[in-house]
């Protein structure tokens, strides 16, 4: 810990993760949870809106839709922003298009400020689309960025902080949600405008910092702005093996010119590549956590957790996520490696929700039966932020070749927040309707998370991004692997 930690002092790369995380994932934690304490107070709002304009009370199913288009809106946001993100890094850089989203962040910021006064929920559901694109930008940006600063010794620690920003973008959003705080009825819309400061911080202090070495030696062809910027990045330094694994890549990418995501799906030689990230994060957001953020006020209500323990209970889940997540990144992810952490997370995940359905049906019998079902939830917390989130935040730069890493972040950011954009939108109705047994459909994608990364997944941990390529062309289904299938075409 102690030497990782020197590394990261000696240039400016622990000031370059720390502004990346505030610009960048930071953000998608805090609005996973920004949005659960103050839901009744929002409710409120929508209510009092209409009444103002209309002169009766809204029908309950409206507040409801209105409710989950407020909730699922920042997800499409968010899917615009992730389909954008090749042109935007692009043409403008890793480290300008960091600063674009984070622009957008601010303008957000104000829309959300003056919603209150303006009595418009319209102008609250603008500026959650708006967060959306900026977020959805960012954080694939974040990403990237990470990649192309990590020497490959250190890419788990490095890239997995990504991650950890993410916990700490959820604690701040039920620490700064308690009553005593930001949590009241008025200033509900202080708390969901907070991630616009964060986002000036890093606005202004992005121009200081280096670009990413990669996209400057293998996209922009500048190998002198490579070297400073490793120095600036790592300090003082010759950097022959990190700029060795470069030219090794700009080498094999020479063949092949930068794909869009249509030329990457067609793409059979990446195909495990891109099934396995589209999988793994589908699993990851159908395993519960994302409605667990989003929804925690509704989930321990229905529990039966007192309304009043809610916001403490959820402040202390944010504590143990953030916690679990820098143990993971210290003590584990580049021990133990990426494959034990994610099936052996996903095994004990689908176990935590079983039980859960169990205690709920059971929660009548006692009284302490509902903290039993809190502490499976916790448990759950615990296991997915030391195993598959990690684990995952590194994958993401393992995986793909400079030419194909971007167009494959677009491909499942798409993805990604098409299905946060859903269960956002449904999830509402599927636990008013199906109750403690909704939480299966989350035991389900858990385990199939788990025998996929079992039987098909790779191990990366200390291998460049070429070897991983290959070890990916060598997967086998029924006796046959794609490197096989290139032989024959080329044969023929």
């Amino acid at each position: 810990m102690g030497s990782v930690l020197q590394q990261l002092c000696r240039g400016k790369a622990l000031l370059v993760i720390i502004t990346l995380g505030f610009g960048g994932t930071f953000h998608l934690g805090y609005h996973m949870t920004a949005l659960s304490s103050p839901s009744p107070f929002i409710q409120s709002f929508i209510n009092s809106s209409w009444f103002d304009r209309y002169g009766e009370a809204p029908p309950p199913q409206t507040v409801t839709m209105i409710w989950s288009l407020i909730v699922s809106m920042f997800a499409v946001g968010g899917l615009f922003g992730a389909g954008s993100v090749k042109i935007v890094s692009g043409r403008l850089g890793r480290k300008k298009a960091m600063m674009l989203s984070c622009c957008v962040s601010l303008v957000a910021m104000v829309i959300m400020l003056s919603s209150k006064k303006a009595k418009s929920y319209e102008m609250v559901i603008v500026a959650r689309i708006l967060y959306g694109w900026s977020t959805g930008v960012g954080n694939s940006i974040h990403v990237i960025y990470l990649s192309e600063i990590s020497p490959r010794k250190i890419r788990g620690i490095v890239t997995l902080t990504s991650a950890t920003f993410a916990s700490l973008g959820k604690l701040s959003g039920q620490f700064l949600g308690l009553s005593e705080i930001l949590g009241r009825k008025e200033l509900w819309n202080v708390l969901l405008a907070v991630p616009g400061v964060f986002a000036a911080v890093a606005l202004i202090t992005l121009p200081l910092l280096p670009e990413a070495p990669r996209y400057l030696l293998i996209e922009k062809r500048d190998d002198e702005t490579c070297k400073k910027a490793l120095q600036s990045l790592w300090g003082k330094g010759v950097y022959k093996e990190e700029m060795d694994d470069m030219l090794a890549e700009q080498a094999v990418i020479e063949a092949a010119p930068p794909k869009t995501p249509l030329q990457l799906l067609r793409d059979r030689m990446v195909r495990w590549q891109l099934v396995t990230m589209v999988l793994i994060y589908g699993c990851n957001q159908l395993s519960g956590m994302s409605v667990i953020s989003t929804f925690a006020f509704d989930i321990f209500l229905q529990v039966g957790i007192q309304e009043g323990q809610i916001r403490y209970i959820t402040l202390g889940l944010g504590i143990v996520e953030i916690l679990t997540s820098i143990a993971s990144g210290l003590l584990l992810i580049e021990q133990l490696g990426r494959r034990p952490l994610i099936w052996g997370g996903y095994v004990i995940m689908s176990s935590c929700w079983v039980l859960v359905t169990i205690t709920l049906n059971l929660q009548n019998q006692s009284e302490w039966i509902p903290y039993v079902t809190a502490s499976l939830i916790v448990l759950f917390i615990i296991v997915f932020s030391g195993g598959p989130v990690g684990a995952i935040a590194a994958l993401n730069s393992e995986l793909f070749i400079q030419t194909d890493r971007v167009a494959a972040l677009v491909v499942i950011g798409v993805q990604r927040w098409l299905t946060f954009a859903t269960v956002g939108l449904v999830f509402p109705f599927i636990l008013t309707s199906l109750g403690s047994y909704s939480f299966l459909v989350f035991a389900v994608m858990s385990l199939v998370g788990c025998l996929y990364t079992f039987f098909f997944l790779p191990e990366t941990k200390g291998k460049t991004i070429l070897e991983i390529s290959e070890q990916f062309r060598a997967i086998t289904i029924c006796g046959k692997s794609l490197a096989e299938k290139k032989d024959i075409e080329t044969k023929l």
